[in-house]
């Protein structure tokens, strides 16, 4: 797919309350266990419940929670209260109902590439099937009322993962930032608001849900989505017509560094993984942009663990993150002619 060479993923979010849970679960003990056991009780009704695992946060060390994470599988907010927090996860599907957060639900899918009505659709289906058997706190003129006024209509966020190097590269985030806001989206970093923009993967998503379909709010992300992808893609064809050594050059070194680094701090590890992404997308280097999208998470401090699962901290981590990185790409054939 062409879309896959700046879009990494899309996700789908929906925000839902119980009606007659107050709103503040997490800071209540007897409160946070029924949203938790009304969930799954609710989910194995339906019959929906097929491929998830129920995974109490209090139950998981630090570094399992954080793997949880850095899988965006779980948000960084859920993290803040562990001690109710849980989550029904599909792993094989990338869907998860995160229980406890700042609403009482935040059912969440995530699709490769530029999918977001896909990502919807796994969404709606988990959430259909639960509210077959509970209600949600509703109201007719708002829609689904939520902790945050922001998030009250739809309940849902919509947004996309975008690499965008040649557009940060040529100054251009500025451009980015004024045609995101007049549609009323936002840009943040790789994991979304707070989060720095490593390796120039940003985030798009929508900033309201109030007054707007789910439908419209899809759409109006993937227009986006595609207007950038296309502003990108542009300076990447111009790059490889007006200064194309110097582009196989800084592909050339990063490819090099990562092939026989014995050491990688994070930060590094996404500057060049950013110039190899770019050049496999130009045909330059032979891995296929897939595997190095996964290597964006294995590479993450919660993933690099020893076979019995100890964390691995400090320059052992630096060591590790290098040689997985090694690992990956030592059967590779280099710089392509």
């Amino acid at each position: 797919m062409t879309e896959e060479r700046v879009v990494l993923s899309s996700r789908v979010r929906l925000a839902r309350n119980y009606d007659d849970l107050p709103f503040a679960t997490a800071s209540r003990i007897q409160d946070a266990d029924e949203c938790v056991a009304r969930t799954s009780r609710a989910l194995a009704q339906s019959g929906e419940d097929a491929g998830f695992e129920l995974i109490r946060l209090a139950d998981l060390g630090e570094l399992e929670q954080r793997a949880l994470q850095e899988s965006r599988l779980i948000s960084r907010d859920l993290l803040r209260e562990p001690r109710t927090a849980a989550v029904l996860v599909n792993r094989a599907d990338a869907v998860s109902v995160m229980m406890n957060e700042e609403d009482h639900l935040r059912i969440q899918a995530i699709r490769p590439g530029l999918d977001l009505e896909g990502a919807a659709e796994d969404c709606f289906r988990v959430e259909q099937a639960l509210e077959k058997q509970v209600r949600f706190a509703f109201d007719r003129q708002l829609g689904y009322l939520t902790a945050c006024p922001t998030n009250t209509g739809t309940g849902m966020r919509a947004s996309l993962l975008l690499h965008l190097p040649m557009l940060t590269m040529n100054k251009r985030m500025g451009d980015v930032g004024q045609i995101v806001a007049k549609v009323g989206l936002t840009i943040h970093g790789v994991y979304g608001e707070g989060s720095e923009a490593l390796g120039h993967v940003y985030q798009i998503s929508n900033q309201v849900t109030l007054g707007r379909t789910e439908q419209e709010l899809t759409a109006a992300v993937s227009a986006v989505g595609r207007q950038l992808m296309d502003m990108e893609n542009a300076l990447r064809e111009r790059a490889l017509q007006e200064s194309r050594v110097a582009l196989e050059d800084s592909v050339g070194r990063a490819w090099g560094i990562l092939r026989h680094a014995r050491r990688m701090e994070l930060v590094e590890f996404f500057r060049h993984w950013s110039q190899i992404r770019m050049g496999s997308a130009l045909e330059l280097v032979p891995t296929p942009i897939p595997v190095l999208d996964q290597l964006l998470c294995e590479v993450q401090e919660a993933h690099l663990v020893t076979p019995e699962g100890t964390f691995i901290g400090g320059d052992n981590a630096e060591e590790a993150r290098a040689s997985r990185v090694r690992q990956v790409l030592r059967d590779e054939r280099g710089i392509v002619e």
